[in-house]
């Protein structure tokens, strides 16, 4: 039954037959037919039928609940066996928000010196995706804020806390300040992330608590195009301190502390809560507790 769980798993996320039997790797008789058999065994239909994928019935969608955790907890089973026999292998799924990228290599690169039979696979997603997938059993983690929006059912462990500057060339205004507003940020054309990003919802809600509105003059959902126009020397941008450090600007570029108030939000990793994880992800979680151990000593 494990393997007709799957097949209605990768038809439910790909909302087509032929797709997901692509997927899949088989024909699509042979997945209609283990579906017409997975419905057969529980006595309900699971897919709307139609000359289409039409959707889940309601009944399809609580099985897909039980599909994915059952599916979940038969990976765990396998990887502890393949673990136990040949040591720790298979690829890890990693997503991240764009703002923690450039730290994920502190992670990766100490977790594969130790267990040099795993992989990486790593997404750059926004918060609300990296949720998503990581309940689809879609990915093993994620690295998202811990503190700003609903994490769900979720084991977490905080890495770093994100402080926010202003970030900008010698000679535009504020260059030469110490430090500057959230007041004073809000009049400067910007360029930020786009709005499906929390880290633009958080920068709109502080510099909205500071009574003003951030009118961004260009907006990405990658953190490379942000970085390029700040190098021009004619583009501003909003960013946490430690993101801009990992770029090297030059001297021309400087990082300048926003304050009133000093806001900093909370980074770390997020997992699915379930006992036991899988060997992959409780290796993982166990390294990640070792880098929080080391961030925190180093502030």
């Amino acid at each position: 039954m494990i393997d007709k769980l799957e097949f209605f798993i990768a038809l439910a996320k790909a909302q087509h037959f032929g797709r997901a039997a692509e997927d899949l790797g088989i024909t699509q008789p042979t997945l209609s037919a283990a579906i017409k058999q997975l419905e057969d065994q529980l006595g309900v239909m699971l897919v709307k039928r139609g000359s289409r994928f039409q959707g889940l019935t309601p009944e399809g969608e609580q099985v897909l609940v039980w599909a994915r955790r059952i599916a979940g907890d038969a990976r765990a089973m396998r990887e502890e066996m393949r673990a136990a026999r040949h040591g720790l292998s298979g690829r890890i799924r990693i997503a991240a928000i764009p703002t923690a990228l450039a730290m994920v290599p502190r992670l990766t690169t100490p977790f594969r010196e130790k267990h040099p039979g795993v992989s990486f696979s790593v997404l750059s997603r926004t918060s609300i995706e990296v949720l998503s997938l990581l309940g689809n059993f879609d990915i093993d983690a994620g690295i998202t804020y811990l503190d700003n929006e609903p994490l769900g059912n979720v084991v977490s462990v905080p890495l770093y806390s994100e402080r926010y500057h202003l970030i900008t060339a010698a000679g535009n205004p504020y260059s030469d300040r110490q430090k500057v507003t959230w007041a004073e940020v809000a009049n400067l054309p910007l360029c930020l992330l786009t709005p499906d990003m929390q880290n633009r919802r958080i920068i709109d809600h502080h510099v909205g608590e500071a009574g003003g509105v951030a009118r961004p003059t260009l907006e990405s959902n990658s953190m490379i195009v942000l970085f390029s126009h700040i190098r021009t020397g004619k583009w501003s941008s909003i960013m946490p301190l430690n993101l801009a450090e990992t770029f090297g600007f030059s001297e021309p570029i400087r990082a300048i502390p926003i304050v009133e108030p000093d806001a900093s939000h909370l980074v770390g990793l997020v997992a699915t809560r379930r006992e036991p994880h899988t060997p992959l992800v409780a290796a993982l979680l166990s390294e990640v507790m070792t880098l929080a151990g080391d961030f925190a000593a180093a502030r």
